[in-house]
């Protein structure tokens, strides 16, 4: 049987982080990956807003092909009479349109304030989550630096820090500002990804977490590579290798092998079997524990506990293929472009998908990736990501079609005459995203990132270390602290607590 010192499962961002960092250490690793190319969950994305600077310094990346097309994009909020607004500079440092003076001000000194806390909870991004436990020495040191930097910002900015923390966007948004625009575009931002509308509780902290990511240096900006979001996950992939790990591609594993209550390798869907002092799982935790590992090896309360892990994805993914550059009313096809409408238009979206139904005007973002980079046969891709899609219909068929719809609805709104451009049409439920990139319920953080699944909480109580339950197994994906995104920060921190370990 073939021997490894460390076989990382899933070549997506967050397990090649943790491959080359492994391997800068001299440890001998093989990446397993059960698609037929390396790069995983970059593929579903469409643009970056945190990209690990350690990771994108530490792996060399620019050495091994990644270019910006743009690394610091302008977000337009579209309006269906043409009157946008747009946001240039990292989270809309200047607004372009017709809008108020008061509204101008009056979102300066949010986004001030806004970036300000999430500057102060960014580096809970690049440590391991404290161990809230007795008899584990000091764990709260961390983050104890971290609230003393939070008090150090002057008594009313701690004070509203601890207001907002764990309030909703949309009455953050709405006591702050008047303009529907602005708020829907960042009501969109603020519930993207998640499972929650901008009227749910604690809707505010994962939009924090967000904004504390950054492109090239800069806080919440976004950026687009050169060659969309797979290139960047085939630059790590060659940076990978240059170190000298192994990727095998193809190779989708069974389960993890356990002998005598730890960790000796895996075995692969032909029957293949592979032996390692040290399993490393960069797929979802539910899969790994429940599919790969197995309820026999795992304590009860912890089976329970990963079967109630909440993996509800609220997000589709619609691409096009169009003959002709589509006509925005007048915005510019580079830019982001959010169909929001309003913070009340994002909430009604949300509320049919919690029935499990189609919204009628799903809100969208929206990148021309060949206003970029123009093909040679002068068509262009259209990507969005449609919120909100329900993850569990009774009919999935009908969903998808009424999905698809709607999406084509709201773009013929803002872009008359899109329809007629349409030459393919590719729509992705949570459901088929589930299927396509094993991430449970179609959820791309791998795991909802709300207040209850977040830090020393994240996957679940008492793994929230990257260590797995079982010796010699570790947890490294989106599903991990600090979340998802294409940052590769699990892997690199689960590496980080592997070296600690020894």
């Amino acid at each position: 049987m073939p021997s490894f010192e460390t076989i990382i499962i899933g070549a997506g961002p967050n397990g090649l982080a943790a491959a080359h960092r492994l391997a800068s250490k001299g440890a001998s690793v093989l990446v397993l990956e059960a698609a037929a190319s390396a790069g995983g969950g970059a593929g579903l994305a469409h643009l970056s807003y945190n990209l690990d600077p350690r990771v994108e310094n530490a792996m060399g990346l620019a050495a091994h092909g990644l270019e910006w097309a743009e690394p610091n994009l302008a977000t337009t909020a579209l309006s269906p009479d043409g009157n946008h607004l747009r946001l240039e500079g990292p989270v809309g440092e200047r607004l372009f349109g017709d809008i108020s003076d008061a509204d101008r001000a009056a979102w300066a000194t949010l986004r001030a304030r806004l970036l300000r806390f999430a500057a102060v909870l960014a580096p809970l991004n690049q440590m391991t989550p404290p161990r809230i436990a007795k008899g584990v020495g000091n764990p709260m040191l961390k983050l104890a630096m971290i609230g003393i930097k939070a008090r150090m910002m002057g008594a009313k900015d701690f004070r509203e820090l601890g207001r907002i923390l764990l309030t909703n966007a949309h009455d953050l948004l709405d006591d702050e500002l008047a303009d529907p625009r602005l708020k829907g575009a960042l009501a969109f931002d603020a519930t993207l990804g998640g499972w929650l509308g901008p009227r749910s509780p604690n809707s505010v902290l994962p939009w924090l977490v967000r904004l504390s990511g950054q492109t090239a240096g800069k806080p919440g900006a976004l950026g687009l590579p050169k060659g969309g979001m797979a290139a960047l996950g085939a630059a790590m992939a060659r940076a990978v290798v240059a170190k000298g790990v192994t990727i095998r591609c193809n190779a989708r594993v069974a389960r993890v092998l356990i002998n005598g209550e730890r960790v000796v390798g895996v075995a692969l869907e032909g029957g293949e079997e592979l032996s390692a002092a040290r399993v490393v799982a960069s797929v979802a935790p539910k899969t790994t524990l429940l599919s790969l590992v197995g309820a026999r090896h795992l304590d009860a309360g912890l089976v329970t506990r990963a079967r109630h892990q909440k993996t509800r994805g609220g997000a589709a993914k619609l691409h096009l293929t169009l003959r002709g550059l589509p006509d925005f009313k007048g915005a510019d096809p580079k830019d982001r472009l959010i169909i929001a409408g309003s913070e009340h238009d994002v909430e009604r979206a949300f509320n049919p998908v919690k029935y499990g139904r189609v919204p009628e005007r799903p809100g969208l973002e929206i990148m021309i990736s060949t206003a970029h980079e123009p093909r040679t046969d002068g068509k262009h891709h259209l990507s969005a990501i449609a919120q909100f899609a329900p993850h569990a219909p009774s009919d999935r068929d009908a969903a998808r079609a009424e999905m698809l719809a709607a999406c084509l609805a709201q773009l013929e709104a803002h872009a008359p005459g899109i329809g007629g451009l349409v030459e393919g049409a590719e729509i992705l439920m949570p459901y088929d995203i589930e299927d396509r990139y094993g991430l449970p319920g179609g959820q791309w953080h791998a795991g909802e990132l709300s207040v209850e699944q977040m830090l020393f909480l994240r996957p679940l109580p008492g793994i929230a270390q990257y260590q797995g339950p079982v010796p010699g197994l570790w947890l490294a994906s989106a599903g991990c602290h600090p979340g998802g995104g294409v940052s590769g920060s699990a892997g690199w921190n689960a590496a980080l607590a592997m070296e600690a370990a020894g």
